[in-house]
């Protein structure tokens, strides 16, 4: 899945359009409502995520996402998972957008970020 399928499915969805805050590439997900994230997509050096240099660029898009603790320490474990980038480790999650991660995975885990940083009712 990549930044656009999201961009896609999120407005479809909830009705989310990109906020650019830093006015680069980096594109907050937010609640109407609230305006609280429930995501990130950004660009970030494959050094930074401890990868592999040697592909064809050094550079890949991420989405970080918020997650349960104890899934977060369950998807650290597979490939396309990584510590949360720039956020709180524990409970939020980056997800590579470079195909290694299934469509449904990232489709179901920004679900549950949404839900998770959902207005307490």
């Amino acid at each position: 899945m990549d930044r656009q399928k999201i961009f896609t499915y999120v407005k479809q969805k909830y009705g989310t359009d990109p906020d650019y805050p830093w006015f680069d590439t980096s594109a907050v997900l937010r609640h109407k409502d609230t305006r609280k994230w429930y995501g990130l997509v950004m660009e970030v050096q494959r050094e930074k995520l401890k990868l592999p240099e040697g592909s064809m660029t050094d550079v890949i898009d991420v989405l970080n996402v918020k997650c349960d603790p104890m899934l977060v320490s369950s998807l650290r474990m597979q490939d396309g998972f990584h510590p949360a980038y720039h956020m709180n480790k524990e409970r939020w999650i980056t997800i590579r957008l470079d195909g290694s991660v299934p469509e449904a995975t990232v489709r179901n885990l920004i679900d549950l970020s949404y839900e998770l940083t959902a207005a307490k009712k």
